[in-house]
């Protein structure tokens, strides 16, 4: 199973009103596995970025001054997500953005849902945990994945965050090589760093949870039959 997890950062809240998409990062998990294939690029969005924004993920207009437009890498954007299943975090966001870009050059081009499935995460995490905040900072709160790195927003970085985050609310773990990043990206690059992973935390259970977990396998035992699998040696 391939699954591509993309974020994008943009210049505003609204493609309706003319808003770009400057920078997408995806990573690629196969078999709920990290792999190192990923796709990171910025975009110049031909277009103002708002100071709102700028304060968000900390790219500005100099720095896109000569990066390539969104028609440069939309052939090899679209190959890469083509036939899996694209996870996002409140996907509306980043899908119309995406399909206002694919829109900008004429209908050929379709919408991203036609390459592709779209996962939602902040959905998922809504009915998980209805109620509470779930933006990707609450959730790696909640699932105790470390994002102290994390000063500003990137796609990428939040790419690979999220991409833990949805293995953590999805049965956990299978296998992720995941390399976090020992500070936040500096604006062109697109590789991480190496970092320690944290010791496991080991809980023990307090004596009188144990003595009534004990008496409550005898209670099934007895009723039963003596069938309790628990209390059976192997």
């Amino acid at each position: 199973m391939r699954q591509i997890v993309l974020d994008t950062e943009t210049t505003g809240l609204e493609p309706e009103k003319g808003h770009r998409i400057i920078e997408i990062g995806c990573v690629e998990l196969v078999n709920r596995t990290l792999t190192d294939n990923r796709f990171h690029v910025y975009l110049n969005p031909e277009r103002e970025i708002d100071a709102g924004a700028v304060e968000v993920h900390g790219i500005d207009n100099a720095f896109l001054a000569d990066k390539p437009r969104f028609a440069d890498i939309v052939d090899d954007f679209l190959a890469f997500v083509k036939e899996s299943e694209v996870i996002i975090h409140n996907a509306p966001f980043d899908v119309g953005f995406i399909n206002a870009e694919l829109a900008r050059l004429g209908p050929d081009y379709g919408r991203l849902e036609d390459y592709c499935r779209i996962f939602d995460t902040l959905a998922l995490a809504r009915r998980k945990h209805p109620g509470v905040r779930n933006s990707l900072d609450a959730l790696c709160k909640r699932y105790q994945i470390d994002n102290s790195h994390r000063d500003l927003h990137g796609a990428l970085l939040d790419a690979e965050i999220l991409a833990s985050v949805y293995l953590a609310m999805t049965g956990g773990q299978v296998s992720l090589a995941l390399d976090s990043l020992a500070q936040g990206p500096t604006p062109g690059e697109s590789t991480s760093q190496g970092r320690p992973r944290p010791r496991l935390k080991r809980i023990t259970c307090p004596p009188e949870e144990l003595e009534a977990h004990r008496k409550r396998l005898q209670a099934i035992d007895q009723a039963s039959g003596g069938n309790c699998l628990w209390l059976k040696k192997h």
